[in-house]
């Protein structure tokens, strides 16, 4: 969340109002740090339109690819219902003779989707509907390290013109600040090290809160995944998401970062060294001297012990209940039987189990976790309902 508080609607007009005054479409794209094509775009928007078009357009889809019609999911449900000892393979072939050819037929991954979603396959788990980002249950922490909350609060301008990103990690239970960093920018690999530095320090959570936006989740990623949140759960780490939008549902961790606005970045450093200077004084202040009306006038320090649970790197997967296991590649493809099944490129390197579940459908697993069914001869992945979207509880 940005500390300036300007609408995106307020800096289109500004941006507008610029060109009108008569200054040139570089020179005004230069001091918004946007592209000519971005300026020209939203110049020409709203010439067409007026000031209602610059405001944010909806991004859903006109349609989506792979949603299957309602009459067609209706009647694979109706189909099963009348011949409840069949698979999915059968009930395509059944659905093939009734349609004759008038629309087209699904895959047999998404007649097996389709039957699970209704609990209408044998020993079917019953899952939540979180196919986006929804937020998941958040749960009040009791004991020190039962939930870390994590963020980057939002950037602002150091003293030589450059931008500071704060990532921030506190312990929910005992308001232990146990990292408050200054990166250049929000990358992946900055903030890995980070959390590597932290668990080798502080030992491993139960679970982390964080928002849905990058590097914790992302939006293009198989579930919201990222390979940050995906490096949490190979270390029996469980995900906690805030619903997007709410902030307010990761109170404390937001109430600590007005007390860093206040006491450590007005004014800010001149450079990122120096900034970072003063955050490991607020720290150090925050968690040693500064009383905590919640805990009783206690310092953060008093209440905060080290977890238990060590970092000792990425411990194995095995799948024992699995026909095989197969490894994602750096492309996120799964290569079986000589054929390549596209998952995700966050999963890339991790191994996944298979099991066959029906003729020609495969369960795909990551963890304890069901990914969804592939088709051989689609080669298709044919999601499910989220499996991250509800607490997670943390590997023994």
């Amino acid at each position: 969340m940005p500390w300036k508080e300007t609408s995106v609607l307020e800096e289109r007009l500004r941006f507008v109002a610029r060109l009108l005054e008569g200054e040139s479409m570089s020179e005004v794209c230069r001091a918004f740090g946007i592209s000519r094509k971005t300026g020209y775009k939203i110049f020409n928007r709203y010439k067409d339109d007026g000031v209602e078009a610059l405001t944010d357009r909806s991004r859903r889809p006109v349609r989506y690819a792979n949603q299957l019609p309602d009459p067609i999911e209706a009647m694979i449900v109706r189909l099963k219902k009348e011949k409840p000892h069949w698979g999915a393979r059968k009930i395509r072939e059944l659905l093939v003779k009734r349609l004759a050819g008038d629309v087209r037929i699904p895959a047999k991954s998404t007649v097996h989707a389709v039957l699970d979603r209704h609990g209408l396959v044998r020993q079917a788990r019953k899952r939540n509907r979180a196919n986006k980002a929804v937020g998941t249950h958040l749960s009040q922490a009791l004991e020190p390290n039962d939930l870390w909350c994590a963020d980057f609060k939002g950037e602002f301008k150091l003293g030589n013109g450059r931008y500071c990103y704060p990532l921030t990690i506190t312990d929910q239970a005992s308001r232990y600040l146990l990292c408050c960093e200054a990166f250049e920018s929000t990358r992946e690999q900055g903030v890995f090290e980070a959390f590597r530095r932290v668990f080798a320090e502080r030992g491993l959570p139960a679970a982390i809160r964080s928002d849905n936006g990058l590097p914790f989740a992302s939006p293009n990623g198989l579930y919201n995944l990222s390979k940050l949140s995906v490096w949490w759960l190979r270390l029996g780490i469980g995900l906690e998401r805030i619903r997007p939008g709410r902030p307010q549902q990761n109170g404390r961790h937001e109430r600590m970062h007005l007390t860093l606005k206040r006491e450590a970045t007005r004014p800010p450093g001149k450079n990122i060294l120096q900034q970072q200077a003063r955050f490991d004084e607020f720290v150090r202040q925050f968690n040693d001297e500064r009383p905590h009306e919640a805990l009783k006038m206690k310092t953060p320090s008093d209440i905060f012990t080290a977890s238990t649970r060590p970092y000792t790197g990425l411990p194995e997967i095995d799948y024992p209940f699995h026909d095989r296991e197969a490894l994602v590649t750096n492309c996120g493809r799964l290569c079986i039987y000589r054929k390549k099944i596209n998952i995700s490129t966050v999963l890339a390197g991790q191994k996944l189990g298979i099991r066959e579940v029906d003729e020609g459908i495969w369960l795909v697993s990551f963890m304890h976790y069901d990914l969804g069914y592939i088709d051989l001869e689609q080669r298709t992945l044919q999601t499910i309902d989220n499996p991250f979207g509800t607490r997670l509880s943390p590997m023994s």
